[in-house]
């Protein structure tokens, strides 16, 4: 660390935010526009502070260079000026701020008096939050060595996602060092590689590690936020997930997890937070933000308050201009210097708006559109926030990806038996062009998922009907009461034989349609070994073995991990079962057949009443994989296997016919009833289902 008491501040420079070390010193630049003054602070490794005050104004931005002062050095702000809380100037001395533009933090929050922003009385809050607050830290030239890193840049076609947790992945698994268990560096061990690239997968999707803090009311009852979901660091990883240090360290470890991930031909998505900050609530903590330009980075409610969208208590105001700059600096920054391949944005609806106004010309996604570095990477929106008209799902502007919660619903609907038809499950299994098409979108524009980090787990989606968030503290009152699960007969973990096959069969009916659906599947980690979370749907906070993923694989839910992988084979063998564009429902090619037939459980094509019919529980779907759009290698029209689905949810087992058109004969590849018997079965065979059956044929062209 560098000497705690420089003797000497020179003006410096505004280009650049943040902490700027040139081998020789540090330039400190931070936007206050509204401040009359801003102190650097620097601390020692003791904890001592230095003041000094940064000497130029330009711009907005306050600015100074202090020589001696190098990586590792811990530092923060202290902005002066007026004290106007219903004006957005909530400026005191008493407020160590964190730098919006840190390459790194270290520390957390400890709960204390002095860090609420507002007394009951609407006065500031006397008291120094400096022992505390996380302090920033400044990051020199690490001289990485990238090498030969090349980003595998997977077509959206055959994108497979897997939604982790740095920590949660590798906290038990033996096979990854102790001391690299739980962080990025277990992220990037062989051992993890070799599991996701065996899996089939083709990115990992990580919940949020940009530097995050817990909720003071979450600190409170001895828990913490576990999912990440509270940034207050948009360019820091997070501190915690490095096994190597926190000096700066961090940023070298993340960008090895980075560079291995590419080596092995994953791809990085990061789940990122820009909607709200780990700030919440104007009496919540003040960290960085609301210190120095409170006015600016908040939407106001116009009562004093903050206009809150997110149900996290504030909304960040990317409309405004500086604060546009710095979501977008920092998405800029993830993927120019750490490599990253795309993002997943949390509550994407609260990023579009003019105040309380939804509006799909805002400058967010504008200026991501006009951006060659954003535009290039993979951008996937969740497109809602807390509010009704929040709810954008099939309307955000291509480049955008969407998570499709309309196939969650759907699919979980059928399967438990509500689905009311089998009309809108044919929409999700073919893409959702009701909601895509209409734009010019393909169907990869639909992420599709049947559960996600938040909300019951695969497993426990078949065991509870209702939830069991006991263990988080509110009184079962947290997390949503709209789950659409099926406990299969029995509430909770059970040892009837009936009921446990039952819920095999199901999870993997979930899976299986998943992963053969066309879109882009997202794999939530740990459903594909069974985990369960004790029917806790609101798991945020419960940062142990009940959220991470257990390498020891439970014998009764081992077929899900085999299935997984014998799906996601054929998937990426086969493009009749990833198509690339919307299906036609014609034939593409002269005397060719229909690219996709709906079928009724005797074989025939579905009509008018077919679809009309409320009470159908089954399915059929051919896919003709002599019926693709494009080319091949050589020019010539693409050909592929053909392909016949069943999907039954009746209670009870069911005949279904295969088409005696459209092969010389039938293969079965999968079923969820049983192990796939591989006698050839003739042209209008009859198969036997049993109810709750997923099944999957080839359809064998005799030449």
């Amino acid at each position: 660390m560098s000497p705690a008491r420089p003797a000497v501040i020179w003006p410096g420079h505004h280009r650049q935010r943040g902490a700027c070390h040139d081998g020789r010193g540090t330039n400190f630049a931070v936007w206050a526009p509204e401040a009359t003054a801003v102190w650097l602070c620097l601390f020692d490794d003791v904890g001592r502070e230095t003041r000094l005050r940064l000497p130029e104004l330009t711009l907005g931005v306050w600015h100074g260079y202090v020589p001696g002062v190098g990586p590792g050095q811990h530092y923060g702000f202290r902005a002066d000026g007026p004290w106007d809380p219903e004006g957005g100037d909530l400026f005191s001395m008493d407020k160590l701020l964190l730098d919006p533009y840190a390459r790194a933090i270290e520390g957390t929050v400890t709960p204390d008096p002095s860090l609420a922003t507002i007394t009951g009385h609407g006065e500031v809050n006397p008291g120094d939050s400096a022992p505390f607050v996380p302090r920033s830290v400044v990051v020199g030239d690490d001289d990485f060595e990238w090498g030969d890193d090349k980003r595998p840049d997977t077509p959206w076609r055959d994108t497979v996602i897997y939604e982790t947790h740095v920590k949660g992945l590798t906290a038990m698994a033996r096979d990854v060092p102790a001391a690299a268990r739980g962080t990025f560096a277990g992220m990037a061990h062989e051992r993890t590689l070799t599991y996701l690239t065996d899996l089939g997968v083709t990115a990992v999707e990580l919940l949020p590690c940009q530097h995050f803090v817990s909720e003071p009311a979450v600190v409170a009852k001895g828990l913490v936020n576990y999912w990440g979901y509270n940034t207050i660091g948009f360019f820091a990883p997070h501190a915690a997930y490095s096994s190597s240090g926190t000096r700066g360290e961090q940023v070298r470890e993340f960008k090895q997890m980075v560079k291995n991930l590419h080596a092995a031909g994953l791809e990085v998505i990061m789940d990122v937070v820009y909607n709200h900050t780990a700030e919440g609530e104007r009496d919540g903590p003040t960290l960085c933000f609301r210190g120095l330009a409170d006015g600016d980075y908040y939407l106001n409610d116009g009562r004093g308050g903050y206009l809150d969208v997110t149900g996290c208590g504030d909304t960040v105001n990317v409309s405004g201009r500086q604060v546009l700059q710095l979501v977008t600096d920092s998405m800029r920054y993830w993927v120019t210097e750490m490599h990253v391949d795309g993002f997943r944005v949390d509550l994407a609806s609260a990023m579009c708006r003019h105040g309380n106004v939804i509006d799909l010309n805002a400058p967010f996604l504008t200026a991501v559109h006009q951006d060659p570095v954003l535009r290039e990477v993979k951008l996937i929106a969740e497109p809602w926030d807390a509010t009704s008209s929040g709810y954008l799902v099939g309307m955000f502007p291509p480049p955008w990806c969407e998570w499709n919660d309309k196939f969650r619903d759907t699919v979980r609907d059928f399967w438990r038996g509500r689905a009311g038809g089998v009309r809108e499950l044919a929409s999700r299994l073919s893409g959702s062009s009701d909601l895509y098409a209409d734009d010019d979108r393909l169907p990869f524009a639909s992420i599709n998922f049947i559960t996600a980090h938040d909300g019951f787990t695969l497993r426990d989606l078949v065991t509870y009907d209702t939830k069991h968030n006991e263990a988080n503290g509110e009184g079962n009152r947290d997390g949503t009461d709209d789950n659409r699960s099926w406990n299969c007969g029995a509430e909770g973990e059970t040892a009837d034989p009936a009921v446990l096959a039952l819920r095999h069969r199901q999870a993997a009916n979930l899976l299986a349609t998943l992963l053969l659906s066309t879109g882009v599947p997202m794999l939530t980690s740990g459903d594909e070994r069974g985990r369960s979370q004790r029917g806790n749907n609101n798991a945020f906070c419960l940062d142990g073995p009940v959220s991470w993923v257990s390498w020891e694989q439970p014998e009764a839910w081992s077929h899900l991990h085999d299935m997984t992988r014998l799906l996601l084979r054929l998937r990426a063998e086969h493009p009749v079962l990833r198509q690339r564009f919307f299906f036609a429902g014609r034939p593409l090619l002269d005397g060719g057949r229909k690219d996709i037939s709906w079928l009724t459980p005797g074989g025939n094509e579905m009509g008018p009443d077919d679809w009309a019919d409320s009470g159908a529980r089954t399915l059929g779907v051919f896919l003709a994989g002599d019926s693709l759009r494009g080319q091949d290698a050589e020019g010539e029209p693409m050909k592929d296997t053909s392909y016949v689905m069943w999907l039954h949810s009746g209670e009870e087992p069911v005949d279904v016919t295969l088409p005696k058109e459209w092969a010389g004969h039938y293969i079965e590849v999968f079923r969820t009833d049983s192990a796939a018997d591989p006698a050839p079965l003739e042209p209008g065979a009859s198969v036997s289902l049993l109810d709750h059956t997923f099944a999957l044929y080839e359809a064998v062209t005799t030449t």
